[in-house]
């Protein structure tokens, strides 16, 4: 691993003074690295994302990415958010639009690209996804995963150095979260620097340089997914990895 690309000191975030949602959480990130962060619903996993995106301002604490603060620099938001990338849940994508137009629109508009170099480039990363066939057609014409693999190559056209990624399977059925895993797995064995928030313990396994537990607000356990999932350090831990052991 190289150098820290992304560092948390402190971030607290409230929206009911008497709870925070996150309570003086302290993180760093590495260029390549895919961090997994893991806990109960309502823990404060995708409020941590959208604060780190500038979705969501912060009470206090500093967010820096590659050493530089960016926690109070509301007048760059747009170049922030371009920097580091974040993937929804709930795809996002304009109806009205073509899946070439959803892809190409931002990097030609906001980043001021040419247009036949980003046409270009679009196809090609809709190539690798398997959905070049798909570039004419409507998002109400794809499925659940095809819709999420459009977004995540819409995330991808703008070069970010970050994504992010918010239960990006949560919406799905069974049967359409491989593909979209099979996608995430194949840019993490690029290189691509990844959090990503998750629900699906064996994909966690299999694509995490790093685990971290949430629960309420706090990070309460961190370390490699070998050693997470076969021996936890907390009894928080042990009780939350124990609610999916039914599941086989």
């Amino acid at each position: 691993m190289s150098d820290k690309i992304l560092e948390v000191e402190n971030l607290t975030k409230s929206y009911d003074k008497s709870r925070p949602v996150l309570n003086n959480l302290s993180f760093s990130l590495t260029k390549g690295e895919v961090v997994v962060v893991i806990g109960p619903s309502g823990c404060g996993k995708s409020t941590f994302l959208r604060c780190l995106n500038k979705l969501e301002p912060i009470d206090s604490g500093v967010i820096k990415l590659n050493g530089k603060s960016i926690s109070e620099d509301e007048k760059k938001v747009n170049e922030i958010r371009e920097k580091i990338g974040m993937v929804f849940q709930s795809y996002d994508l304009f109806p009205n639009m073509t899946i070439i137009k959803n892809i190409t629109l931002a990097p030609t508009l906001v980043q001021k690209r040419k247009k036949d170099e980003v046409i270009k480039e679009a196809e090609e990363l809709l190539d690798r996804v398997g959905l070049l066939e798909k570039k004419n057609v409507y998002p109400r014409q794809l499925s659940g995963g095809q819709k999420q693999r459009v977004a995540i190559v819409r995330s991808l056209i703008m070069h970010p150095e970050i994504l992010l990624l918010d239960e990006i399977t949560a919406a799905l059925d069974p049967e359409m979260v491989r593909e979209v895993l099979q996608v995430v797995l194949q840019l993490a064995k690029e290189g691509m620097t990844m959090l990503i928030v998750t629900h699906e313990m064996e994909f966690a396994k299999a694509v995490a340089d790093r685990v971290i537990f949430m629960d309420e607000g706090n990070i309460i356990e961190e370390s490699s997914p070998d050693k997470f999932f076969t021996n936890p350090k907390t009894e928080r831990a042990k009780q939350f990895l124990n609610t999916f052991s039914y599941e086989n």
